[in-house]
């Protein structure tokens, strides 16, 4: 069965916008947050009270977000899924042509594993693998960036998704750089998308095959061709997924930079203490210790059960509130490159918050910049250079 727990949806106190943006992306510049928690949707059951967080301006045009009767169409029974589900969901699911299962699973530098090989030797019928590192910005010096939305559709349609595809990401790590996948579809305004919780080891602990070596490989590798293409201004095929940024959900340094006058939002850091504090060593070199000034810590291990499953919601307002967290008011993530940042992304739309943006070049970038453009505070709060 699917991981039902009822919960209250929040209510904010404030209704702000985001902080205007001088920067020069495409993606970030010139736009305006409109903060919004979605209603919760009960659906008739005799066991359970199931909800999903929707926009309220969401229309089911391609490439817009979807409202709760076109999700409903697709599933068993018009069961809606919350933000995460469970392999045995997922399971049943799997005879739905209308299904799309994606391997996102993604390691650190210092970790030498082969993400491909891997997913090649092991993966879920009938998943395609989703390659974090390549479907990216391919004129950023940072890693991993968000693509641009020409080259996040060419990837997505290379890999045999479309508008009204209902996807599923899982990782082989239970819950890490799936939310970082799961984050990107939901900024190209992909609603219908989930997280297997607890990943490859909770559906292989359940008893559930996998498979190897299976003829959608080659997508994956059409997949990152198609990025290169784009960037490269090559024609690609017609693309069979619309994209449609959301930039609400996306934060630039120089929004992180007018925040720090502006103070509208609480910055939320899913690195270690250690690291949050600067005590502890980045683990690139060149980037500063430390943490965006008055921003809190939550590490993002500290929303996951020890088996790598996503906390219960109520174990997340807990979890939020005892670092000092108002999860009614609006909020921004951060991390170490901007993947597990979508972690508390992930734990906070679960509670009902689905217009948190990540700041997407994350400390690599921040501790990257000069002490004038990107001030830090350390663990005894002083400003260092």
């Amino acid at each position: 069965m699917m991981d039902f727990t009822p919960f209250q949806p929040l209510v904010s106190r404030n209704s702000t916008s985001s902080p205007p943006s001088s920067s020069s992306s495409s993606l970030t510049s010139s736009h305006t947050s409109n903060h919004r928690l979605s209603p919760a949707i009960p659906l008739p059951s005799p066991a359970t009270l199931l909800q999903f967080e929707i926009s309220s301006a969401a229309t089911s045009s391609p490439g817009q977000v979807v409202q709760a009767a076109d999700l409903a169409s697709g599933l068993p029974g018009g069961v809606e899924p919350q933000t995460v589900v469970s392999p045995e969901w997922l399971k049943s699911m799997l005879s739905n042509d209308k299904l799309k299962v994606v391997d996102a699973s993604w390691y650190m530098p210092n970790e030498k594993r082969d993400t491909f090989q891997e997913y090649k030797d092991k993966h879920i019928p009938g998943a395609v693998f989703f390659d974090v590192d390549a479907i990216s910005d391919l004129t950023s010096h940072l890693p991993h960036m968000l693509p641009s939305e020409a080259a996040f559709e060419a990837a997505v349609s290379a890999l045999g998704i479309q508008n009204d595809s209902l996807v599923v990401v899982y990782d082989t790590k239970g819950i890490f750089s799936v939310a970082r996948v799961w984050w990107m579809f939901r900024v190209f305004g992909h609603e219908k998308v989930w997280v297997l919780n607890g990943g490859l080891p909770k559906w292989q602990d359940a008893g559930f095959p996998v498979v190897s070596h299976e003829s959608q490989l080659e997508s994956s590798v059409e997949a990152v061709a198609a990025v290169k293409k784009v960037y490269s201004g090559q024609q690609i095929p017609e693309v069979k997924f619309k994209a449609t940024l959301q930039p609400h959900l996306v934060w630039s340094a120089d929004q992180v930079r007018n925040n720090l006058q502006e103070k509208k939002y609480q910055l939320v850091d899913a690195r270690g203490k250690a690291r949050f504090d600067g005590t502890a060593p980045e683990p690139r070199k060149g980037i500063r210790g430390g943490h965006v000034p008055g921003s809190n810590c939550i590490p993002f291990t500290e929303v996951l059960s020890k088996s790598g499953t996503l906390l219960a919601p109520e174990e997340l307002r807990e979890k939020f509130s005892d670092a000092g967290v108002v999860a009614e008011d609006p909020i921004v993530t951060s991390c170490g490159t901007g993947v597990t940042a979508c972690i508390l992304a992930l734990a906070l739309h679960r509670l009902g918050k689905d217009d948190v943006p990540v700041y997407d070049g994350s400390w690599t970038e921040w501790g990257s910049l000069s002490a004038t453009d990107a001030p830090v505070e350390t663990n005894v709060g002083a400003t260092s250079a």
